[in-house]
């Protein structure tokens, strides 16, 4: 088990990093890199080989051998588990470090990425127990003859994953993939390749055979272009934005593989005038601010019931004064920068765009000092449905608060738009909760809590928050293939 408490890490010493394919870290054909940067600071850290169409090939191809030659597709089932179960060790082993390498990266505190290490241990030993169950069924069919199916792997899966939890991501789908067989080329998000680096060596260490793990650096438009069009590539799994999704869908086509989504957000976050204002503070507080806002399930659209709307306000305002940004690393910092300065960038000018259109801005909305990408927590109040920060994923510590009457009314609201992650209601009354949680278009619902996640329960969204579900028994489905045998008993023979 991670411990719950850390410290003030030191900042990792970083290299400059290389791809790592079928077992060996390797250099990007072209010999270009890219530079990986500090969010904290804007400094950069190190060089980052940038993969290309050759090196995407390359990768697929040790993928495609490992998958059908060697001792992965000869291993027993709970002997891949054992594997999952090994490196899930190792995360906890190096959690100090990883976590510290993570903060450096991607910008989150130190407390909230040693958080996310206990995830990816939980989610791979979750799968790991996960590898000798994955069943089929026989079926009574009729006439003389044995009908069984057989779940078996998809093949060789991509995966591109996000900046925003970089580690975990990675966890949600090496996971299931691996549990079931398959073998896997990662594209990490070009901002925040460190982690998924070292733990590929990690697992290489815990003995997965060669070319069974992948990572290619790289950028969408090259690295993962090429990646999605690759015919040797059975499945894309992706996390991250709806168009760059509606982009691998078109180029998926061409070949037919399976994909599967899980995008954003613009989460309704409804607070009841009989909840229990204490906790419905500290959770809507923890809905928006967590990780600065850069989760897709953040609760950005806050609905607070007419009555009490005042005062929760007021409390939420004076909550968010008090927050202290600052170095990821230190100790006692509650939320660090933004991922780059494009993202910050682009959260400014959604607080101008508020403001424009009529919202009143109570805190807040200016960038924190002038070295990193810090972004001050920001509340803007009365808030229109149509305005753009009602209805855009603005990805930053950016809450739109909106006043409703009834709760017919605020599920009319709350389902007005495109999205439909998540979800969530603070009330006392239970009718309400369930009347909420059923009517609700989103793939999770939260009652009286918010970012519950955990490895056992199918996360995904309704609408344009994507396709398919991750974790939980849901995520097998996507990696492996149903496949029918039919036997012929032949003729019953008479006695006598």
């Amino acid at each position: 088990m991670v411990s719950a408490t850390i410290g003030k890490a030191p900042a990792p010493k970083v290299r400059d990093q290389q791809l790592f394919i079928g077992g060996k870290w390797a250099d990007s054909a072209s010999g270009k890199s890219f530079p990986t940067i500090n969010p904290a600071t804007g400094d950069t850290l190190c060089q980052v080989a940038e993969a290309d169409a050759t090196d995407v090939d390359r990768a697929v191809q040790t993928a495609r051998k490992a998958l059908e030659s060697g001792p992965w597709p000869q291993m027993d089932a709970a002997d891949r588990g054992r594997l999952l179960l090994r490196l899930a060790d190792q995360v906890e082993k190096h959690a100090r470090d990883l976590a510290a390498l993570e903060s450096l990266n991607c910008g989150k505190t130190l407390a909230d990425s040693f958080g996310d290490m206990q995830g990816v241990a939980n989610t791979l030993r979750y799968y790991g127990g996960w590898a000798d169950k994955v069943e089929g069924r026989t079926i009574p069919v009729r006439g003389n003859f044995l009908s069984y199916t057989l779940r078996q792997p998809v093949g060789v899966v991509g995966q591109i994953i996000p900046w925003n939890f970089p580690l975990l991501m990675l966890a949600w789908k090496w996971g299931p993939a691996l549990a079931c067989g398959n073998t896997v080329v990662l594209k990490p998000a070009e901002q925040t390749p460190l982690t998924a680096l070292r733990v590929a060596e990690l697992a290489h260490e815990c003995g997965f055979p060669d070319g069974v793990i992948n990572v290619i650096n790289g950028f969408g438009e090259i690295t993962g272009a090429a990646l999605v069009a690759h015919p040797g590539v059975d499945k894309i799994a992706f996390t991250g934005h709806v168009e760059t999704a509606k982009i691998i869908q078109k180029a998926a086509a061409d070949t037919l593989k399976r994909t599967t989504f899980e995008l954003g957000g613009k989460s309704p976050n409804v607070v009841c005038a009989d909840a229990d204002l204490d906790a419905a503070v500290a959770g809507a507080f923890h809905a928006i601010y967590f990780h600065g806002g850069q989760c897709c399930t953040a609760g950005s659209r806050l609905f607070i019931e007419h009555k009490i709307h005042r005062e929760f306000v007021e409390r939420l305002v004076a909550k968010a004064k008090k927050r202290k940004l600052g170095d990821p690393l230190e100790a006692g910092t509650e939320q660090g920068p933004q991922v780059s300065k494009e993202q910050m960038d682009k959260i400014l000018g959604y607080v101008d765009l508020g403001q424009k259109q009529g919202a009143d801005l109570l805190t807040g909305g200016r960038r924190v000092g002038d070295r990193g990408f810090f972004v001050e927590p920001t509340i803007f109040d009365n808030v229109k449905d149509d305005m753009a920060i009602a209805q855009d994923e603005i990805f930053g510590p950016v809450v739109s608060v909106l006043p409703f009457q009834e709760v017919d009314e605020v599920i009319q609201r709350a389902n007005s738009t495109d999205y439909g992650l998540a979800a969530a209601i603070w009330t006392k009354d239970i009718n309400k909760a369930h009347l909420f949680a059923k009517r609700v278009k989103a793939g999770t619902v939260w009652v009286n809590c918010y970012h519950v996640v955990d490895a056992t329960t199918p996360f995904g969204g309704f609408k344009m928050s994507g396709q398919g579900r991750e974790n939980g028994e849901a995520a097998l489905e996507h990696y492996t293939e149903l496949k029918t045998v039919t036997i012929n008993l032949g003729s019953a023979k008479k006695n006598g």
